[in-house]
């Protein structure tokens, strides 16, 4: 039998990683406080009736120039080496990747995130990752950035989602993800798709792989007192399957929680594949 393809997608920001990318190495650079610069970037958005991801990508252009910060493409991935991941996230996706082999499942991991993908490019798990969805830079010959290329707002994260399904995973064609291609063709049908993020944001996201027969869970900073409300706001709504901490550490909750999904799509398969039939 075949590999099953399977897609397991995450948010970055509050998921991967505590708190936002930004705040971890770029603005302690600048000696700038997250207050002062998302005070800055809201109040931007909202005098210019601005996309508040678009406002933050210009903040930190106009930070970075008026502090003669470098802001060559090398420069911004170098920002992304030192940002701190949860508990476990380095080695999760060896272990996850490992025990879908000894199912039979063939398991690729997504990124689908409104912060930089210049950032999450410098991180030791980008190797890990198929393909990372996500704002980014626009860059002239000398590899300065100068402006946004694109913004991936709570909105648009859905489009990767279908990007995922349909194997149209060039962001420069439209017209793949557009294109009609029958269910039983495309790449990763949703009911194997897991989704996996922190908060409102990912509310759509969440609400599409769950509805689509996938598999939503949201995580939250275990160290954040108020997370499990949250969590379990999330679940009372019907948004996502479960709530757990975001400890990617072996034998822990979201472990566990993505393994039972894993056995569950083997399963599946099992029953379905022409081979397992009695004679």
């Amino acid at each position: 039998m075949a590999p099953v393809p399977v897609a397991i997608s995450y948010d970055f920001d509050g998921t991967l990683a505590p708190g936002n990318m930004q705040e971890h190495v770029f603005l302690p650079a600048l000696n700038i406080t997250p207050e002062v610069f998302w005070e800055k970037t809201n109040r931007l958005a909202r005098d210019q009736q601005g996309d508040p991801i678009l406002t933050y990508m210009h903040q930190m252009l106009q930070e970075a120039r008026h502090a003669n910060l470098p802001m060559r493409r090398a420069d911004w991935v170098a920002h992304g080496r030192d940002i701190t991941l949860f508990d476990g996230v380095e080695s999760w996706f060896d272990r996850i990747d490992a025990a879908a082999a000894a199912r039979g499942i063939a398991v690729q991991h997504y990124v689908i995130s409104s912060g930089l993908r210049e950032l999450i490019d410098g991180t030791p798990i980008r190797r890990h990752l198929a393909k990372v969805f996500a704002s980014g830079f626009l860059y002239d010959a000398s590899e300065v950035a100068i402006a946004a290329a694109i913004a991936v707002n709570y909105t648009t994260k859905t489009q990767y989602l279908f990007r995922i399904n349909k194997g149209a995973l060039d962001i420069a064609d439209n017209a793949a993800v557009n294109a009609y291609q029958p269910h039983d063709q495309r790449a990763v049908p949703f009911s194997n798709m897991v989704f996996i993020g922190d908060g409102d944001t990912d509310i759509p996201c969440f609400r599409l792989v769950k509805e689509q027969g996938g598999h939503s869970i949201a995580v939250y900073n275990p160290r954040d007192k108020a997370g499990p409300e949250r969590g379990e706001r999330l679940m009372r709504e019907g948004r996502v399957h479960c709530a757990v901490a975001a400890d990617y550490r072996a034998g822990g909750d979201l472990e566990k929680r993505v393994l039972a999904v894993l056995d569950l799509l083997q399963a599946r398969a099992l029953v379905t594949a022409p081979e397992t039939r009695l004679s």
